[in-house]
């Protein structure tokens, strides 16, 4: 009875252990199985998150998809089998180290106490529900393999019968084991798999092959990459394409500015700038920074300002490689801001628009073609933009040499748009406090597009249009297409990170379609 007695604790916790190693290899193996289930299923949106060590790595994973498919392959078929291994307590130890490593890659990646804009739960600043999962699995790492019920004590017991059969033991009536029941006991794992696996798979619809409920079927437990946003990289046909304005390799489709700074073209929605300052946080200006990256998209257009260069430097701090073209703001005989943006980075800079329809409305054109020669002298890009097509004619006109032009462009067919006889090439000064909607009034931003495709055919410097969109009055298939065939070579555009996969598809579609364009392409 005394060994009995002194037995029974060690057996109880063998019992507590045991079903602790079997709930743990159930959660990995749920994930994995749950993400294979998944059409298309990426890790991206995770690792898009990233923002503390080896952040780089993790975001140049994204813009690979050779080492995206490793990593998704590795990330599911890893959560299988060391799911499998811990449940059944096969290659425990094995088991035990393989699933440290990625709970602590998966911490790593996206630690409790860096700001995220994943689901958040388990969250306890330092500690969540990655660093308890892999403390527990050190233990089984560390425990004798014969202490818990499992499969690698049967394979152990096997070889020790094979090694008694040749150095046959001493008789000992007391350490005699019931062979029979101890097999029992490591294998009833075994059973509980199956009915457990039956559940899920009809839980989640895989006994019926309806794909509409694998695709609901997603894993969001902290043992997992999760796929928590309404886009996924796995949608992208591929990459944005490319030119090039002088020594500088851009993407057609370039971000603009305007909604991470919190301005808003709403026409009379007022609530809307307040709104869009609220939501795109420096965070969420990153998590878009690096969407934009995995897209293809190595441009962007952002004003210059501090709050835009906080962010970018915080940015490129994390190993983003995004580069930036300035919209700047000389006044006169001061450009400081150009030279803010040249000491922050910028590969290109331009003076903004309603400061280059001013001067060229006031013809004080000395100081449009100032700050352009400036920013041409310290090696940058150098262009103008302008609502009024008067400002690229100007600088034509009067030998202001840009490297490139920004011009608005769009069509009118939308029911906002101002009539075509209450228009004025310099409505953006001389209508302003209108209250009449035919007038000026955020409503429209391209006074005559014939006129403007018509100066651009015989132009051969590089065109960025902007506005092509009227503000989100017209479908980006529409305004993608008409700004390309109409002559633009770069089209400038405001994006909420859900717009990002959807609008860089239909530039790579349009850009692959038969484009009915005849101006030719200038970078």
């Amino acid at each position: 009875m005394m060994h009995a007695n002194e037995d029974h604790p060690v057996n109880f916790s063998r019992v507590v252990l045991t079903i602790l190693r079997l709930l743990v290899g159930w959660h990995f193996l749920y994930e994995g199985i749950s993400k294979l289930a998944i059409p298309g299923w990426s890790s991206s949106a995770y690792l898009m998150e990233s923002k503390w060590l080896f952040s780089g790595f993790f975001h140049w994973i994204i813009s690979s998809p050779t080492a995206m498919a490793v990593t998704d392959f590795i990330n599911i078929w890893g959560l299988i089998l060391i799911g499998l291994g811990l449940f059944l307590g096969l290659f425990t130890r094995l088991a035990s180290i393989s699933g440290i490593l990625m709970l602590l890659l998966y911490y790593i990646a996206n630690p409790p106490f860096v700001e995220s804009s994943l689901p958040s739960y388990g969250q306890y600043f330092i500690v969540n529900f990655n660093l308890i999962e892999a403390g527990i699995l050190l233990l089984f790492a560390l425990l004798r393999r014969e202490y818990l019920w499992s499969i690698d004590r049967i394979i152990k017991g096997i070889f020790q019968r094979k090694k008694e059969k040749v150095f046959p033991p001493e008789e000992n009536s007391e350490s005699d084991v019931n062979t029979r029941r101890e097999l029992l006991k490591n294998l009833a794992s075994i059973p509980v798999l199956g009915i457990a696996f039956f559940g899920m798979a009809k839980k989640s619809g895989w006994l019926s092959f309806e794909e509409d409920n694998l695709k609901k079927t997603d894993a969001t437990t902290s043992a997992t990459l999760m796929r928590a946003k309404m886009w996924d990289i796995s949608e992208l046909k591929g990459k944005v394409q490319k030119g090039k304005i002088k020594h500088v390799e851009m993407s057609r489709i370039i971000p603009g500015g305007n909604l991470v700074a919190g301005f808003a073209h709403a026409r009379d929605l007022i609530y809307v700038s307040n709104m869009i300052k609220n939501y795109f946080t420096d965070e969420k200006v990153i998590e878009t920074l690096w969407l934009y990256e995995a897209c293809g998209i190595n441009t962007i257009i952002f004003r210059t300002d501090e709050q835009t260069i906080r962010i970018l430097e915080k940015y490129w701090q994390r190993g983003g490689k995004i580069q930036w073209i300035a919209q700047t703001y000389p006044k006169d005989d001061d450009l400081s801001n150009i030279q803010l943006a040249i000491d922050t980075g910028a590969v290109g800079a331009f003076v903004m628009g309603n400061i280059a329809d001013k001067l060229v409305f006031e013809n004080r054109l000395e100081y449009l073609a100032k700050p352009i020669e400036f920013i041409r002298s310290q090696g940058l890009i150098a262009g103008t933009a302008g609502h009024a097509i008067q400002v690229p004619m100007a600088c034509v006109e009067n030998g202001i040499d840009t490297d490139f032009f920004m011009k608005t462009f769009h069509h009118d067919k939308y029911w906002s748009a101002i009539p075509s006889e209450n228009r004025n090439e310099f409505m953006h000064d001389l209508g302003k406090g209108s209250l009449d909607r035919n007038q000026f009034h955020d409503n429209s931003w391209c006074a005559s597009s014939e006129e403007v495709t018509a100066f651009f055919k015989k132009s051969t410097t590089p065109w960025i249009g902007y506005k092509v969109l009227a503000a989100g009055a017209i479908q980006p298939e529409d305004g993608f297409k008409y700004a390309f065939e109409n002559g633009a070579d770069f089209i400038c555009v405001g994006m909420f990170d859900f717009q990002v996969i959807p609008n860089a598809n239909i530039v790579y579609n349009t850009l692959n379609s038969n484009l009915n364009r005849e101006r030719s392409w200038f970078a």
